[in-house]
């Protein structure tokens, strides 16, 4: 027997969580709480993972999570949850093939029927011309050659990498600790950059962006951060993190509503 209707007169007209980001993520991704960190009530985060493979952290790797047709079978499973904006969220799969890679990928996902769709390394050019900066330095826990992949990249959209600190790991990128990310972070800075990127998602990193901010007087911007502040962008919201230079940039208005006054 059903009890009495709740009274509902004084609480919002939609649930928690009635705005949603799809994320699709690599098959070995950790870091799903850290993620919730930077989400505002209003959303609900749908993540699904990429199908696993037997690979190293490598070019190969990036190159395997980053097939379009795996991409389209990702996001069929998560626009069953109607998402309003879905990410790939991952950074190496979004910039080993370059600027045309990273755009073949959002096109992969809009094919699929996601009615918006950002990639990590995309939003990555965006936060970096959004905050104004110019000179960036790059932090990563991968080998030699998938950061210089990040570093072509990255000048291939006319910002310039000054310079590049990595830790070489193939596996476990997700059980680095604060102390290890906050150390790669600091040997990666030099006066001649205004802001510095620490790739991959699979890196912890929200407990240390702001005070490292505060200790470099950069912006620190990593990988789920910015990744999230550009899904949240097509909502209208901005990120949840305090003392973080890109939380504080004021949020647009939804994707939606421009796209209705331009009609």
């Amino acid at each position: 027997m059903l009890g009495p209707t709740p009274d509902t007169s004084a609480k919002p007209v939609t649930p928690i969580g009635s705005l949603g980001v799809g994320y699709v993520v690599p098959y070995d991704f950790a870091l799903d709480r850290e993620l919730w960190r930077w989400v505002p009530e209003p959303v609900n985060l749908l993540l699904t993972r990429t199908p696993h493979h037997r690979l190293p952290v490598s070019v190969s790797q990036a190159e395997s999570v980053s097939d379009p047709a795996v991409l389209t079978g990702c996001a069929l499973s998560v626009i069953e949850t109607s998402p309003d904006v879905v990410a790939y969220a991952c950074t190496s799969g979004s910039f080993v093939h370059g600027p045309a890679g990273e755009l073949a990928l959002r096109v992969a996902l809009q094919a699929a029927g996601v009615p918006h769709a950002v990639t990590t390394s995309g939003a990555l050019v965006d936060a970096v011309q959004a905050l104004g900066s110019r000179r960036l330095a790059v932090a990563t826990p991968y080998d030699a050659m998938v950061t210089a992949r990040l570093r072509q990249f990255l000048g291939e959209h006319g910002i310039e990498v000054v310079t590049t600190s990595y830790l070489g790991l193939t596996e476990r990128i997700w059980a680095l600790d604060y102390h290890e990310v906050a150390a790669l972070v600091r040997r990666s800075v030099t006066p001649e950059c205004d802001a510095v990127f620490l790739s991959c998602t699979n890196v912890p990193s929200y407990d240390v962006i702001a005070p490292l901010e505060q200790e470099l007087g950069i912006p620190v911007l990593t990988a789920n951060q910015v990744t999230l502040w550009a899904a949240l962008r097509v909502l209208g919201l901005g990120l949840v993190g305090r003392g973080q230079a890109l939380a504080e940039l004021a949020a647009p208005r939804p994707a939606d509503e421009l796209q209705e006054e331009a009609r």
